[in-house]
């Protein structure tokens, strides 16, 4: 299966206003709404591209970990199974380095991650080792990544019709009082399907269609939701995934970050604890385009010292996501019941 500019401009679209209705998205991209149903029906069915959406937790209490981890040869396949069951660990990456894989984990608290999730690492056959870096900033994640396939008077479009639930938006600093339950059994249904109507869930909950609608209009107007449209990354145009561990002067750190937002191939920038202080992964054309990537960085960021770069071989698990090898969605979610939305 091939992409075409037409299924890059529908995912670009659902990239800035992930829940806007067919018609509205078919006034703006010039194609009638059951054209556009049709097409997101086959994208999905492919794996191709999906919407999902994470709680994002309370910014100042929550615990986001990067963790290598080194495991036997011959229990890789069942050490990375393992790992892919805990909903903590959000994203799952194979590394071309001196780790066999770089984790996304995801906690409420500092507490939560070393008294819970931590104990399940020592429990799985074959992982030998684990080194954690803690982040202490988060500057920029998947959330804002873009396609820009689309001109700048549809994407103004797309973000005047977005919703609360508008993607690309940082994580809220303070959070109002917290949603009652009734509201949380929305939020599985919405990490396997971003674009899940109340009238979906309320057949599944067993609850009456308005009941639901009700809820859902909170939920998504409490900001608590992050939403993002996902395209399987060999589509993409970047299939090659590259991490720098670095290190920038102290103070110098936003001023970093605000440059990196001009580099359009950014998954992730964050500030980190560890051996290094700021982390950086891009989607990139091609391997060559590594050493490019590693001059503009020099270039443009200050007193910045690359201390490693890592290839990652292949993603098993992006923010909750099973993924086939070649980067297409199987449609298996490990849905957590905390989250940050951040890259991977």
């Amino acid at each position: 299966m091939e992409l075409t500019e037409e299924d890059l401009e529908l995912i670009n679209a659902l990239q800035i206003a992930p829940r806007i209705s067919w018609s509205d998205a078919a006034d703006i991209l010039g194609v009638h709404a059951t054209t556009l149903a049709a097409r997101w029906e086959r994208l999905l069915a492919s794996g191709a591209a999906w919407t999902t959406a994470h709680l994002m937790g309370d910014p100042k209490q929550m615990c986001l970990a990067l963790v290598d981890v080194d495991c036997e040869m011959q229990h890789r396949a069942d050490v990375t199974a393992a790992l892919a069951a805990i909903p903590e660990v959000v994203t799952i990456e194979e590394a071309a380095s001196n780790r066999d894989l770089m984790l996304t984990v995801i906690t409420p608290t500092l507490g939560h991650f070393s008294d819970t999730v931590v104990p399940k690492f020592k429990e799985i056959t074959g992982l030998l080792k684990y080194r954690t870096s803690l982040c202490t900033r988060l500057h920029a994640g998947g959330y804002a990544w873009r396609l820009n396939v689309l001109n700048r008077a549809q994407q103004s479009a797309l973000k005047a019709l977005a919703g609360p639930e508008a993607s690309g938006s940082a994580p809220p600093q303070s959070q109002g009082a917290p949603l009652p339950q009734s509201h949380h059994d929305l939020i599985p249904f919405l990490a396997h399907d971003g674009r899940a109507t109340a009238a979906e869930i309320a057949r599944s909950l067993g609850r009456s269609p308005a009941t639901v609608q009700r809820q859902l209009n909170r939920v998504l107007s409490s900001h608590l939701l992050s939403f993002r449209c996902e395209i399987a990354q060999k589509y993409s145009g970047y299939p090659v995934t590259c991490q720098w561990l670095a290190n920038v002067p102290p103070g110098q750190h936003e001023a970093a970050a605000a440059e990196l937002r001009s580099f359009r191939n950014i998954r992730l920038s964050a500030s980190t604890t560890g051996r290094t202080n700021f982390v950086i992964l891009m989607w990139l054309h091609s391997l060559a385009e590594v050493m490019n990537a590693e001059l503009a960085l020099q270039q443009r960021i200050p007193g910045i010292e690359l201390a490693e770069s890592v290839v990652m071989l292949s993603t098993v698990k992006r923010v909750g996501w099973m993924l086939n090898p070649d980067s297409t969605a199987t449609g298996a979610v490990v849905v957590s019941a905390h989250g940050l939305d951040v890259a991977g």
